[in-house]
């Protein structure tokens, strides 16, 4: 089982607090004699592949890695073009590792402010008052689970749609926030959470949360 990321947004919707956890290794790496048989693109700053899946290679992958040195957007760690390089016969063969493309800060802040807007949303909807608002979706490659507090604040875990005991994951979640994070005398509600009493009891949690396994305790 496995937790991939912890997001807490506060009640105006910014994102004050994220970790990621695990990542599944999505990545595939080939060697290539020229020309290269993929077609490739700039996207959001980073050279993805637009055309030509094969061997685990999908639409969508950027290039993470060009014989063995990280790719980091659109340019290797010497700050070559990715796209400049490929195009020239001299570099042939060349080794390139693909996988998704890594969400950046500010993707990470823009998709929390999202979520924000879809949870009220979901208030909205409902044809009952006093709704919860959204407290799971489900994909089938990952579960979002939500726990908001009387004062607004969210906390989101995105795990493995077979991870139990995420409710209850949540709430000790909420009670590390109080312990370390409330009581401490130099944060406030909107201010990004940097504690690493916080950041260590966190990680501990979800370590015990992940242990626990597909019949795990629940709420």
């Amino acid at each position: 089982m496995a937790i991939f990321s912890v997001y807490v947004v506060n009640k105006a919707g910014g994102l004050v607090y994220q970790l990621d956890h695990y990542a599944p290794r999505a990545e595939a790496e080939k060697t290539f004699g020229f020309p290269l048989d993929l077609a490739l693109k700039v996207h959001d700053e980073r050279v993805v592949v637009a055309f030509g899946q094969r061997d685990g290679i999908r639409v969508g992958h950027a290039v993470l890695a060009i014989n063995g040195a990280d790719v980091s957007g659109r340019f290797t760690a010497d700050g070559r073009d990715v796209l400049e390089l490929l195009s020239n016969p001299a570099h042939y063969p060349v080794s390139i590792r693909f996988g998704r493309p890594r969400l950046s800060s500010n993707e990470k802040l823009m998709l929390a402010s999202m979520f924000h807007s879809l949870f009220a949303i979901g208030s909205q909807l409902s044809p009952e008052p006093g709704s919860s608002g959204i407290e799971m979706l489900e994909t089938d490659t990952f579960k979002l689970h939500c726990f908001q507090t009387l004062t607004g604040i969210k906390f989101v875990v995105l795990a493995d749609p077979r991870q139990a005991g995420i409710d209850s994951l949540l709430r000790k979640i909420y009670e590390i926030y109080s312990d370390f994070a409330l009581k401490n005398p130099f944060y406030s509600l909107e201010m990004p959470i940097r504690c690493e009493l916080f950041d260590q009891n966190l990680k501990l949690a979800l370590e015990v949360a992940e242990k626990a396994g597909p019949f795990g305790p629940g709420p």
